[in-house]
């Protein structure tokens, strides 16, 4: 346990923050399942429908400093090259 008041105050803080964290990031893998998914049902319209979707969720993400920028730009750019691959 914290020894002073500060360290408890910053305690309580890194719990809410470590939920806030845990909620933004499941949204942002709920938006690249939607992508797999139309992906993997073949649909294009619905995979770019959805592609569109995601990109502003793991930017949000990006600029909270929740994920690393090089793991999003990996994120968007293998569902990109897997939305364009479909006929």
């Amino acid at each position: 346990m914290a020894n002073t008041k500060s360290a408890e105050k910053a305690a309580r803080q890194a719990e809410v923050h470590r939920t806030g964290n845990v909620a933004l990031r499941s949204r942002m893998r709920t938006a690249i399942r939607k992508v797999t998914d139309a992906i993997a049902s073949g649909n294009k319209e619905a995979a770019k429908a959805s592609y569109q979707a995601a990109v502003p969720v793991i930017d949000t993400l990006v600029n909270k400093k929740i994920i690393h920028r090089n793991q999003a730009s990996r994120h968007k750019s293998r569902l990109a090259a897997h939305v364009k691959a479909l006929s």
